[in-house]
């Protein structure tokens, strides 16, 4: 039987005074050379000791880089006759490899991606969302959250050696804390539920992730805010549904201008207590309406109230869901809005008669959430701590408001119409006198604002303007950020005046 010759070794120049080990410099040209098909399948390789001897290296590297190329399948051993290139590596593997492509053409690329999916690409966060910054909407008093109760409250669960703390759990989350919230909801926001109704999930968005995949079939037609949330859209989306934008006026959603669009839509998106991002509330008429519509159509609602305990002027508006006498409304609040982003625990409360399908809807997604911060939350809340809390930040809040209103005064008068700034973490400013807001948020984030584009939540026909988040911000901080602001607003540019017609004499 005739032996292939050896091949010499790979042309590589070894560093001995890289970071990168001398075997590991060695496994990277073999491999390397194999993949850019200077060497062939069923190629030999000169043996260890010839090879440590001709690029003058120990031979301890260069088993070390041949066992690894061995244990990958570069590589294969033949006893009696030595060490060869494999020859049943594929075809597409011995291929130079190439850059990848830019973004849009990956887009038009035949790897089969779902079509969902690729619709979300067109629904990408832009540059003031990343990072926290001043006037992120998202952003509540974290400077104010009472880190060393939290922490000791935290340690205390994480030294536990209760079983339940390593264990699967059930789907609903830690029976504590749906209790707790339960008990919350029913005090605050007159929510009607038992314990068993609520879901504990990572945050709202995966609360409408949830909901959307529990109730909604693909090219169904939902209502769903104009403007609306973003991330409703992107639930939607992911979920293969129709998404049906319908007006918000200044009592909310207009139920008749839904229905006039599509009567027979499978589910209604809303924010009744404080509609992101205008701010309104929905009236006691809109919502009965709304109600009447879904017990008529046999439709479900699904009630973001995302973040009903800051309000200023009045007591928190009840929820939608103690209104609804029929069980057609799924409620869904968070702890990211009033704790801190990074906990990401939220909740939903579904009629008990849905129980059992987002039971099996959750098994077949995420499970359950993790039980550590679930432990530690209901003996925050149990404790008092989250009352106590709730007081404080909306007194803050408050204060923040009140800040960056009289800045927007002082500053941006003429550029600036606020709205919706009796209540929440955010208020909304129309632009007087430019339209590029998008430009705008790109120019305020180069200054380090995450100021969002009031256009980019609209579906249909877009309004300029911008939402500025006070919660994260300290209210001495708010003065030279708006200023710094103000210098992102001019430099965009004017409205340009419409033409009016002429007439000739």
């Amino acid at each position: 039987m005739r032996v292939a010759p050896a091949l010499l070794a790979p042309a590589i120049a070894v560093d001995r005074h890289s970071r990168t080990p001398l075997y590991r410099q060695l496994y990277e040209a073999y491999r390397n050379a194999i993949v850019e098909r200077r060497f062939r399948g069923g190629q030999r390789v000169p043996s260890t000791r010839s090879l440590a001897a001709e690029l003058g290296i120990s031979r301890i590297a260069v088993l070390g880089a041949f066992e690894q190329l061995l244990a990958e399948g570069y590589f294969e051993s033949r006893p009696g006759s030595g060490t060869f290139v494999a020859a049943s590596l594929p075809d597409d593997l011995l291929r130079p490899r190439q850059a990848p492509a830019p973004l849009a053409a990956r887009r038009l690329s035949p790897r089969p991606i779902a079509a969902r999916a690729e619709a979300l690409l067109s629904h990408e966060p832009g540059p003031w969302y990343r990072g926290s910054r001043p006037f992120h909407p998202a952003e509540p008093p974290i400077d104010h959250f009472p880190i060393e109760i939290w922490s000791k409250i935290v340690a205390r669960h994480a030294r536990s050696r209760e079983s339940r703390m390593l264990h699967h759990a059930a789907p609903g989350g830690l029976p504590a804390l749906r209790e707790a919230v339960a008990e919350y909801l029913g005090q605050a926001r007159a929510v009607r539920c038992e314990p068993e109704q609520v879901f504990i999930v990572g945050g709202s968005q995966s609360a409408l992730d949830l909901a959307g995949r529990a109730l909604v079939d693909p090219g169904n037609p939902v209502w769903i805010e104009e403007p609306s949330y973003m991330g409703v859209r992107r639930a939607l989306t992911l979920a293969g549904a129709r998404p049906v934008p319908v007006p918000v006026d200044d009592e909310g959603l207009d139920v008749a201008a839904g229905i006039a669009r599509c009567a027979n839509a499978r589910a209604a998106f809303v924010s009744p207590s404080h509609q992101y991002p205008l701010g309104v509330t929905m009236s006691a008429s809109r919502r009965l309406q709304l109600l009447d519509w879904a017990q008529a159509r046999g439709a479900w609602v699904i009630e973001d109230d995302y973040d009903s305990e800051y309000r200023f002027r009045n007591l928190p508006i009840g929820s939608l869901q103690g209104l609804d006498r029929h069980s057609r409304v799924i409620y869904i609040g968070t702890f990211t809005k009033i704790l801190f982003p990074a906990i990401r625990v939220g909740y939903l409360v579904v009629p008990a008669d849905l129980v059992r399908v987002f039971t099996e809807v959750r098994r077949a997604t995420d499970l359950f959430s993790p039980i550590l911060y679930q432990a530690a939350l209901a003996d925050f809340i149990r404790e008092g701590h989250f009352a106590r809390h709730i007081r404080r930040i909306r007194l803050v809040c408050r204060q923040r408001r009140t800040a960056l209103v009289e800045a927007i005064g002082r500053h941006l008068a003429d550029e600036l119409r606020v709205v919706g700034d009796d209540a929440g973490m955010y208020l909304t400013a129309f632009l007087l006198r430019r339209t590029a807001d998008l430009e705008i948020a790109a120019r305020a984030a180069q200054r380090d604002l995450g100021v969002p584009p009031l256009s980019a939540c609209y579906a249909e026909a877009p309004v300029p303007g911008l939402i500025l988040g006070y919660g994260g911000t300290p209210a001495e901080e708010i003065d030279a950020a708006v200023a710094e602001l103000r210098g992102a607003i001019q430099a965009a540019p004017l409205r340009r005046p419409r033409r009016t017609a002429s007439h000739r004499g």
